[in-house]
């Protein structure tokens, strides 16, 4: 967590002190889907947690109609008036807070001025959703700063909305709900087709996530994830011969599957379908695993995981297998995979607290001989969703 004084002490000296109005203090975490990967747009489960790490917002309010944007990790700042807000690329990380208050008004908040100060903990371009945290921990700050009440499944569809309509990035709802309904030592449970979800818990013990940080940028991921998208949906309409009601591949069971994949001609489509029928499988099972405390269960299941994203979805590329591979041979490792959208970002693993020195040694030294880049890892523990530290 942030040194809230230090932060404090930096705010009085970009705003000043005495305004008549106290600071308060809020935290958006950043998050890592443990398992079930490109399940959501196929309307299947997901399984993210809120980590430890994320955003830090101090927020008071002003007089006049001015919001001042500020960072601890930019040097770009300044005051924008609050009845004019629109997405400028000058602007760069300030869009996300401006595109969360423009979804205020439109929702019908009239939102007062404010200066903000944010300090970011997640690193950049990681995969762990500096974005939704920054947009998550904005809405809830002026939301209950507003006396407004607090819906935190509304507030991650807001900052959803932010992302894909002001930003103009088309993410689903994961990132910005486990930021918003993230609880320690849980993890969260989520259907994506209906935002249904539960937080199971996940009593690691002795065992560290830790993630790993491939640093290889990820030119891929749009085009590769536009034609999964679209093989899925040939799939659908292919085994629709059966189940005429069929929409999402999701709506299936394994067993239903089984007897249908026959229906799809494209044997490529077919290993698309069925990675996700058994990843949302998968996550399943990690459900009922997790409840009776077999972690080395779990990390079996995570192994699947990144096999599948290999072999069937084909989204994970040579930098994710160096580095999963390398995970796999460390003693002490229950199971390892990538995370997120593929062909780089990052992987998580699940590793014994006596090993992790030894794994980032290893496997950072191993991923460096085989692609010639560096590695990043954090070690992490599952935190709570977005929250007010002042109260």
């Amino acid at each position: 967590m942030a040194d809230i004084q230090a932060l404090q002490e930096r705010f009085i000296s970009l705003y000043g002190a005495d305004s008549g109005h106290p600071v308060h203090v809020f935290h958006a975490p950043g998050r890592v889907n443990l398992i079930g990967e490109h399940t959501d747009y196929n309307g299947g489960y997901v399984f993210p947690a809120a980590l430890t790490f994320g955003t830090t917002l101090l927020a008071r309010r002003r007089d006049d109609r001015q919001v001042g944007l500020a960072s601890t990790n930019f040097d770009l700042h300044q005051h924008i008036s609050i009845s004019d807000l629109a997405n400028d690329p000058a602007h760069d990380w300030m869009n996300y807070p401006k595109g969360v208050i423009r979804e205020l008004q439109l929702a019908g908040v009239d939102v007062g001025g404010y200066d903000l100060l944010y300090s970011g903990a997640i690193p950049n371009g990681a995969g762990l959703s500096s974005s939704a945290s920054i947009e998550v921990v904005t809405a809830f700050a002026l939301l209950t700063l507003e006396g407004q009440p607090i819906d935190k499944v509304k507030i991650a569809l807001l900052a959803q909305k932010a992302e894909n309509e002001f930003i103009g990035v088309k993410c689903g709802i994961m990132d910005q709900f486990a930021v918003a309904n993230g609880k320690k030592d849980h993890a969260v449970l989520l259907m994506c087709d209906t935002l249904e979800y539960r937080h199971v818990p996940f009593q690691s013990g002795a065992y560290k996530l830790v993630i790993g940080n491939t640093n290889k940028k990820r030119g891929l991921v749009d085009s590769a994830y536009n034609e999964r998208r679209a093989q899925c949906e040939q799939a659908v309409a292919e085994l629709r011969v059966q189940y005429p009601e069929l929409t999402l591949l999701g709506q299936l069971t394994l067993a239903q599957y089984n007897e249908a994949e026959h229906l799809i001609g494209d044997e490529v489509v077919r290993k698309r379908a069925r990675h996700v029928v058994e990843e949302i499988d998968r996550v399943l099972q990690s459900i009922e695993v997790l409840e009776r405390g077999d972690l080395e269960a779990f990390g079996q299941l995570m192994n699947g995981s990144h096999a599948s994203l290999r072999d069937l979805y084909e989204v994970t590329g040579f930098e994710l297998d160096s580095m999963v591979e390398a995970a796999w041979k460390v003693p002490g490792v229950l199971g390892a995979r990538m995370t997120g959208a593929g062909f780089g970002g990052c992987t998580v693993s699940l590793v014994h607290e006596d090993s992790v020195e030894r794994f980032i040694e290893e496997v950072g030294k191993s991923y460096q001989a085989q692609t010639g880049l560096e590695a990043s890892f954090y070690v992490c523990e599952i935190g709570n969703g977005v929250e007010q530290l002042d109260r």
